[in-house]
């Protein structure tokens, strides 16, 4: 008989230990509430089947910051450029 699923498990963070940079990123991004959702999700019904609403709003989520990034650096060339 196998498992199907996964066993996702939040890692907790030790004394001196540096923070994962995928976790550092999702932090910087303002998703890391979404992210944690999956994550409960995940490990509560271990089918990522049943998650596709936390799934979507962490994508949603990450799209959205994308695209403010984009923009941003966008911004920043062509101040860039006008300033040459």
């Amino acid at each position: 008989m196998s498992t199907q699923g996964h066993t996702w498990v939040q890692q907790v963070k030790k004394e001196g230990e540096e923070e994962d940079p995928l976790d550092q990123l999702i932090s910087r991004s303002g998703c890391a509430a979404s992210h944690y959702a999956v994550q409960e999700c995940m490990a509560q019904h271990q089918d990522w089947r049943q998650c596709q609403p936390q799934v979507q709003a962490f994508r949603d989520c990450m799209s959205e910051q994308q695209a403010r990034r984009r923009e941003e650096l966008q911004r920043r060339k062509e101040q860039g450029s006008t300033h040459s």
